[in-house]
């Protein structure tokens, strides 16, 4: 039993990050190699990227600009019409939330697309946009799953979750029946983005020059994005970050670590839902 569980940790853990080392090590001792621009550049980006989310991401921060630059590109009545529809999204709780969610996916996948196209000029899929091999380490996130959901269960019972979930405060079964798909498809985008941005863009985008390590790096501002959360889920993202973190680098994916996520929070979402009797 030993021998078995040995090999396949060799197989689906131990041997890819021994390669991701190798393949670093050798490219710091590279005597030909250039300077390494693609480190630093990673990094501004993020912090580029984290930095325009938080000051963007609520509808009241971005509506005057918005309203003078619709103003400047389609005249006064567009600006109006941009200015309404701000404030409305604003003040309508469904809509200030997918606001959120939407402007999350485009700063966690915007500036890193056009780094990695435009000024390196390499292919998304080795940043982690790729199907291929991607069930290469598949009972890690079997394993996973079987942790998170009693996890997601207990915690759904407990009253900061409950006040924290969903985002959305729905307050009937009607108005969940009627909007909790809306909230649900926003929600899983984010997630998408977000898994591309931590676990694609900056692990394999840092891999490089600090191996396995890259991992440790990204979690980091992926733990900072939890502060204001439940102290046991901004806690537990250490972990998360790290193990998401390295199932992509074995894997070379993010999409089964999205997958994950996004089905942890539709569950803590469905699981604090049914125990106020609104599912």
């Amino acid at each position: 039993m030993h021998s078995t569980l040995r090999r396949y940790w060799d197989r689906w853990f131990a041997e890819p990050l021994r390669k991701v080392e190798a393949d670093a090590l050798a490219y710091r001792l590279d005597p030909n190699r250039g300077p390494d621009w693609k480190t630093p550049v990673v990094l501004l980006v993020a912090a580029v990227s984290l930095l325009v989310q938080n000051y963007t991401s609520a509808t009241y921060q971005v509506v005057t600009e918005l309203t003078w630059l619709a103003r400047v590109l389609a005249g006064p009545e567009t600006a109006a019409a941009v200015h309404d529809t701000l404030r409305r999204w604003g003040n309508d709780p469904l809509g200030s939330r997918v606001w959120w969610a939407l402007v999350s996916t485009v700063t966690y996948v915007a500036l890193p697309i056009v780094a990695l196209k435009f000024v390196f000029r390499q292919q998304l899929s080795d940043h982690g946009l790729k199907l291929h091999g991607l069930w290469r380490a598949w009972p890690l996130y079997v394993l996973f799953v079987m942790v998170m959901v009693p996890l997601v269960i207990v915690c759904s019972a407990e009253e900061r979750f409950q006040a924290t979930y969903p985002f959305v405060p729905f307050r009937s079964r009607e108005d969940v029946h009627a909007n909790l798909w809306k909230w649900d498809l926003a929600y899983a985008a984010q997630f998408v983005g977000l898994e591309f941005f931590f676990r694609g863009f900056m692990v394999h985008g840092l891999k490089h020059r600090f191996g396995a390590y890259a991992v440790f790096v990204s979690m980091v501002p992926y733990v900072q994005i939890h502060f204001g959360k439940p102290m046991p889920e901004a806690t537990a993202s250490i972990v998360a970050g790290v193990v998401l973190g390295y199932m992509s680098l074995v894997t070379r994916s993010v999409w089964l670590g999205a997958a994950l996520h996004i089905g942890v929070a539709w569950g803590m979402d469905c699981a604090c839902l049914y125990r106020r009797g609104l599912l």
